[in-house]
């Protein structure tokens, strides 16, 4: 057996798929560091462009009629190489939609928190995994073109704020609106020579992917899309925070045996209190972030507004912008403080459950974050 027949042989193993997807995310999750890192937002820009081509002649070739003999050899080069490739159509969306949902799914993974926004950062892993079943589905225009609007929005929604460095609903909703006009030129290509059949077709098409944008459109009113791209590198609550020249050092009580502690929880009720957190932010961007503090007695109560402190962040630090909020006292009961952007969104959650003081002395320890 030759060379090329072993490599073609292990290529068809049923397990393939799966070391194949596995490999290409463990490669990007290395790969990926910065959201804002123009290389990759560049090579992101090129997946989705190549995509976009391959959708418009995916949708020519389904309409048009098959060319004749004649017709065939009167194409150039690149036609007719257009036209032999189109059994692999399919296979390479795949590979544009894995690469790009996979990048996708790193970069929110860093803003989503267990809360809402958790939704639709479950929603690209979904569409990450099920990418990998779609192939014989990818020839259906209609799936393509929602598919294509999903993977547009996702893009601009962290590309636009790290281009522009604003951060608000009117960007968001630019974001939006790009991605309905890139929606709308790909249908153009699709059907612009074919008048009597475009109306129709083309609202058919067309209606899923504008539904589907309306929808996510919907979604960050609901406070359901990660705040990208900022993310929250590190969080946690101590007893005292000093700056010595570029480093923060943070005082917390930590038992000898608990080496993995780097936050004090539970926290005495009558010890000054500060919530640390570092966030990421792009290098152009500067927004204002809140130190939201909320309280419950016990864990049958809800949870309800205590305090509400802004903070001016600037983005391009590597370990995220630094700043603390302090508190005098706090009283027994739950504690946590979500760290917010203006319009809402969690980036990130520090909780504490605050207690009495106990006769056992504190075994006071500092951590330095730089």
């Amino acid at each position: 057996m030759s060379a090329a027949q072993s490599i073609k042989t292990i290529l068809t193993k049923p397990f393939m798929p799966a070391v194949f997807f596995l490999s290409g995310v463990t490669y990007d999750t290395l790969t990926l560091t910065r959201i804002d890192r123009l290389q990759d937002n560049l090579l992101l820009l090129i997946y989705l462009l190549l995509l976009g081509v391959l959708i418009v002649l995916t949708g020519r070739l389904g309409i048009e009629p098959s060319p004749d003999r004649e017709h065939l050899t009167s194409l150039s080069p690149v036609g007719r190489w257009v036209l032999h490739a189109r059994p692999y159509y399919p296979m390479v969306v795949q590979f544009l939609l894995g690469g790009l949902f996979s990048a996708y799914a790193i970069f929110y993974s860093r803003s989503a928190t267990l809360t809402s926004s958790a939704i639709f950062f479950a929603l690209l892993i979904l569409l990450l995994v099920g990418n990998e079943f779609l192939r014989d589905r990818l020839s259906s225009l209609r799936l393509l073109i929602s598919l294509y609007a999903l993977v547009c929005f996702a893009f601009f929604t962290f590309f636009l704020p790290v281009m522009t460095g604003l951060m608000n609903m009117v960007v968001f909703l630019a974001g939006a609106g790009l991605t309905v006009m890139v929606t709308l030129r790909v249908i153009h290509l699709i059907y612009r020579n074919n008048p009597d059949r475009s109306k129709r077709e083309a609202v058919g098409v067309t209606a899923p992917a504008f539904g589907l944008i309306a929808l996510l459109v919907g979604f960050y009113f609901m406070n359901w899309i990660p705040p990208v791209p900022l993310s929250m590198k590190f969080g946690g609550i101590y007893r005292e925070v000093q700056r010595q020249g570029d480093q923060f050092l943070l005082t917390y009580d930590r038992k000898w045996y608990e080496v993995w502690k780097r936050s004090e929880n539970p926290f005495p009720a009558d010890e000054p209190i500060y919530c640390f957190t570092a966030v990421f932010a792009p290098v152009a961007l500067d927004a204002t972030v809140y130190h939201h503090w909320y309280f419950r007695p016990n864990s049958s109560k809800p949870f309800t507004h205590a305090d509400k402190i802004p903070i001016k962040i600037s983005g391009g630090r590597e370990g995220g912008y630094r700043a603390y909020t302090f508190k005098q006292r706090l009283d027994p009961g739950d504690w946590r403080v979500d760290v917010e952007t203006e319009d809402g969104r969690i980036v990130g959650r520090v909780s504490v459950r605050v207690e009495q003081r106990s006769d056992q002395p504190a075994a006071l320890r500092t951590l330095s974050y730089s």
